[in-house]
């Protein structure tokens, strides 16, 4: 590397490697805008902690265009993003300082490619945000800042960058930092932290600079090793998605997977989801030998002592701090699909080791991040952020995104084109309980399909006459092999008719008194009678 290590013998290396296995590890995301400077501020990070080859080094000062070091060339390795200037895919890389590890990722700042910045985000335990000095705060930077604190990431270091180019003006930056907390307030960070720095010049990165007298002396670096330890989740729940069942002869039957949250035990009692079968952990194995307990997130294979019907996609909890099981639920939706989202479709839901059939009965809202107001929406396009209610076919097993990051996150897949379309992050159940044994499992979507039609309600009125017509319409319609039945007066059976995929006649001599129906696409076809989606119904 570029600071040679000096160990003398056997022994140093032991107590090197020692030491270093026992530094705090931070996850850390930088995002941003598209040319704000993440990627030569991570460059600069890796150079000035010793991160690199030395080989690295003096190929990125080969490709360098002038004297000095073009830093982000450590991070931007594809050709594309070269030529273009830009970061496309999400870079990982690793520094070690003298408190922590650190795994940081480069994400990328284009609109086009807020999907990656969300993936590269959804581990972290930190985020550098970057904002350009001579742009100020951009839409983009509070998509990103926005979907930062919508992931969970309690700590945000605001840094305003190129602050060279503004002659290092206090102005700028107080009045940047301003804006920027206005608008970070209403997030919900646990700490925002702000810095002014030159990722090219490596100004308060990791070393005060002369040049912000005004400025209190901290360094971002400083900042990221002050930051206490996130990833060690002892005290939460035991949470084991099974990902293979372990056969390899008749004396052996295990349940591999990764610890997502919590630790286990030799003899701990648990439950298996979803069947709610109780047994104990018989045996912790692992590559290395058996184990007397294993903590997340390490991947081992647990033998249980009953016999007891487990597959690939359920879940083995604790049996005193049990996960909820949601078929019915209200989640956040970043949406990622080209097209979209279409609320008649049926996706898929990868949520921990298994897929499930599911789609979105409606969104309640979008956020529009200028305003950071709920805005009424009936679906999502690219790149937006909102609030959905989510049916699937079978309950998920899961737990909150607030108190679990694991089991609380999923994604949404295309069957079509097997895209990856959104995140999302669950918040927890959609209505009351006895309203979810309600719902329907069946999608209307389906329900066109077997019936061949789409549910409406023909509701016929005026003169005592329509008694009459309705009738013979049930018998037209019919005759042309529409699936059709009559209602006298009963509007909220008509509709139940309707939304079950029928045609439903719904007769009154008279108005009925109390109902509204908004006719948005109903030309009369003929005198006296309407065709109403069961969608368009309203009580006043």
């Amino acid at each position: 590397m570029t600071a040679a290590l000096q160990l003398n013998d056997k022994g140093d290396l032991q107590r090197f490697l020692a030491e270093h296995y026992e530094k705090e590890l931070l996850r850390l995301v930088v995002v941003g805008s598209v040319d704000d400077g993440k990627s030569t501020l991570i460059g600069r990070l890796l150079y000035e902690c010793n991160g690199l080859f030395e080989d690295q080094v003096a190929a990125v000062k080969r490709a360098s265009a002038g004297e000095e070091i073009d830093f982000s060339l450590f991070t931007d390795g594809l050709r594309a993003e070269r030529e273009q200037g830009i970061t496309i895919d999400v870079a990982y890389r690793y520094f070690s300082t003298r408190r922590r590890k650190v795994i940081v990722a480069d994400t990328p700042g284009h609109i086009q490619y807020t999907r990656n910045m969300a993936t590269g985000a959804s581990t972290a335990d930190a985020a550098v945000i970057l904002v350009d000095a001579r742009l100020g705060i951009l839409p983009q930077t509070r998509r990103h800042a926005y979907i930062a604190s919508l992931l969970g990431i309690p700590y945000l270091a605001v840094s305003i960058n190129k602050m060279d180019l503004m002659d290092f003006d206090p102005a700028v930056y107080a009045r940047l930092t301003k804006e920027f907390d206005a608008f970070a307030s209403t997030l919900g960070f646990e700490q925002v932290r702000y810095f002014p720095i030159s990722a090219r010049g490596g100004d308060n990165i990791t070393q005060p600079s002369g040049r912000t007298p005004w400025h209190d002396g901290e360094t971002l670096l400083g900042w990221l090793e002050s930051l206490p330890h996130q990833r060690r989740l002892d005290g939460a729940p035991f949470r084991f998605p099974v990902q293979y069942v372990l056969r390899p002869n008749l004396d052996y039957r295990g349940f591999a997977g990764q610890i997502a949250s919590g630790t286990v035990r030799v003899g701990d009692e648990v439950v298996v989801f979803p069947s709610k079968r109780r047994t104990h952990i018989a045996a912790i194995d692992t590559f290395d030998g058996s184990l007397g307990e294993a903590s997340a997130p390490s991947s081992v294979t647990l033998r249980l002592a009953d016999e007891v019907d487990v597959s690939r996609g359920d879940l083995i909890a604790h049996a005193e701090k049990p996960p909820v099981a949601l078929q019915y639920l209200e989640a956040m939706l970043v949406w990622f699909g080209e097209e979209r989202l279409d609320t008649s479709r049926r996706y898929l839901v990868k949520h921990t080791s298994k897929y499930v059939p599911a789609h979105v009965e409606q969104v309640l809202w979008r956020k529009d991040l200028e305003a950071l107001s709920e805005v009424p929406a009936e679906s999502l396009s690219l790149n937006d952020i909102g609030k959905v209610r989510l049916v699937c076919k079978r309950p998920l097993i899961c737990d909150p995104y607030t108190e679990n990051r694991k089991t609380g996150a999923f994604i949404v897949v295309d069957p079509l084109t097997n895209d990856t379309v959104a995140a999302g992050m669950i918040l927890g159940a959609a209505g009351e309980a006895g309203d979810q044994e309600a719902r329907s499992l069946i999608s209307a979507e389906e329900r066109r399909a077997r019936l061949g039609q789409s549910g409406a309600v023909i509701l016929l009125t005026g003169t005592p006459e329509v008694q009459t017509l309705a009738p013979r319409l049930e018998r037209a319609l019919f005759d042309q092999g529409r699936h059709v039945v009559t209602v006298r007066g009963d509007a909220e059976n008509a509709l139940a008719l309707a939304e079950a995929g029928l045609l439903a006649i719904l007769y009154t001599p008279f108005r009925r008194r109390g109902w509204g129906c908004g006719i948005n696409s109903a030309a009369p076809v003929s005198p006296g009678w309407s065709w109403i989606p069961p969608t368009s119904w309203s009580a006043r």
